[in-house]
């Protein structure tokens, strides 16, 4: 076991490195890749680290609290529905065109959530190995939780600068940066799919991975 302050510091870093992981970058990134501004990506990024949030600490909570671990079937199950949003995600990335990409904010919300009730499983494991306390526990996942929403709201103003260094070139950017968004998506939601379905075997009779 860890002390209590060296896991919240671990938890609020954690947060920050989970947020570049490439299947979050890639959803972001299909999110606004039509015409960015830093106000805009920067709000975006909020957004899907709230989602995020919420359902790690109402999720990854409840886990922790209880001492539960979330079922293996189910956990794989959320992991696969992140893979073929993801493809989605994709798809829709290259077929917008400018204006038509406009991103509500209940959007990057939603698939912060998924993400997040994707995750949470693991994380709840990592954190019952850090510290033995509930009131600690539950901290740290809000120090991971801040540290989420920090690093991706960081990251998805980087993709507008660009466009705000060079407004000129704003439309060729958007139209180049909304393709490699498309197919990064689909790429990391495919692999993604294939490692949750085959190799960590969701659809055989007993599944390969589990938390444990």
């Amino acid at each position: 076991m860890i002390s209590p302050l060296p896991a919240l510091a671990f938890g609020f870093v954690l947060g920050m490195r989970h947020a570049t992981d490439a299947d979050h970058i890639a959803a972001i990134g299909t999110l606004v890749a039509g015409g960015p501004s830093a106000r805009r990506a920067a709000i975006v990024g909020g957004w899907w680290g709230a989602g995020h949030s919420l359902s790690v600490l109402l999720v990854g909570g409840a886990l922790v609290l209880f001492k539960l671990p979330m079922p293996v079937r189910l956990a794989l199950t959320l992991e696969f529905l992140v893979a073929l949003m993801l493809i989605g995600l994709g798809v829709r990335s290259m077929r917008l065109r400018g204006a038509q990409a406009v991103v509500p904010t209940s959007r990057p919300f939603t698939i912060g959530v998924m993400h997040g009730l994707a995750g949470s499983a693991v994380l709840a494991l990592l954190v019952l190995g850090a510290t033995d306390s509930a009131l600690s526990a539950f901290v740290y996942l809000l120090c991971f939780c801040v540290g989420t929403v920090g690093g991706m709201a960081s990251i998805t103003l980087l993709f507008a600068v660009p466009a705000v260094i060079a407004p000129a070139r704003a439309v060729r950017f958007e139209r180049g940066f909304r393709v490699l968004a498309g197919v990064t998506s689909i790429a990391i939601g495919l692999a993604l799919a294939h490692r949750v379905g085959v190799t960590d075997g969701l659809f055989a009779a007993t599944p390969a991975w589990t938390p444990e």
